[in-house]
């Protein structure tokens, strides 16, 4: 479960978001939606810990139980996504994938083993080796998700991952993102202007 209890967020002393709530359960994805310049990227940023020094924030989260606000962005164990798939270039496709497992998953060969399963959980069997650069559109998107996986989070973030896709792959790699939260059971928060990102029944939060 993610709560965030009470969120208000201010640039200086002008209030930008008051008295946010709400509860995400495990394998539930809630929407926020809003007008450009409402505080959505500038609220996922409070949440994994990456407040710019221009805001600042009032308000509590928790994460399974345990307040999180208040421990550093390595400790928080929330994952996020972004627009742009953002891959390291001068790294390989699996190098990239290699630096989010948890250093507790110790071995060459094992974490190796690690990057070789989730490329071909996507389909990018032997795209280990390959350059970031010379990945489709949709294949850098994929690595992006399961790159955000790897580090096993306990919540995750989407902060318009889709909005940069044409239709069609808009649609799939949308419904790709929303099978694997679900089969994690990852408590999801969505950042989107689109209301078509919005997952069937799922619950709604305007901000303006």
């Amino acid at each position: 479960m993610l709560t965030v209890r009470h969120c208000s967020l201010f640039h200086g002393s002008r209030p930008l978001l008051q008295d946010i709530g709400f509860d995400v359960a495990a394998g539930e994805i809630i929407t926020l939606m809003g007008p450009s310049g409402a505080g959505k990227s500038t609220f996922l940023n409070w949440m994994i810990g990456a407040l710019p020094v221009a805001f600042s924030a009032t308000g509590q989260l928790l994460l399974n139980d345990l307040r999180r606000d208040t421990l550093p962005i390595e400790r928080r164990q929330i994952g996020i996504l972004f627009q742009d798939a953002l891959l390291f270039p001068h790294l390989s496709v699996g190098q990239n994938l290699a630096m989010a497992i948890p250093t507790a998953e110790t071995g060459h060969r094992h974490r190796q083993r690690l990057v070789e399963q989730a490329l071909e959980s996507i389909g990018l069997n032997d795209y280990a080796s390959r350059d970031p650069a010379t990945l489709s559109g949709g294949e850098r998107a994929r690595v992006s998700v399961v790159r955000a996986l790897l580090a096993k989070p306990e919540a995750l973030l989407l902060d318009e991952p889709f909005s940069r896709l044409d239709q069609t792959l808009r649609a799939q790699f949308r419904q790709f993102v929303y099978d694997r939260v679900k089969q994690q059971r990852l408590p999801v928060v969505l950042v989107t202007h689109d209301p078509q990102d919005i997952p069937e029944g799922g619950k709604v939060i305007q901000l303006r």
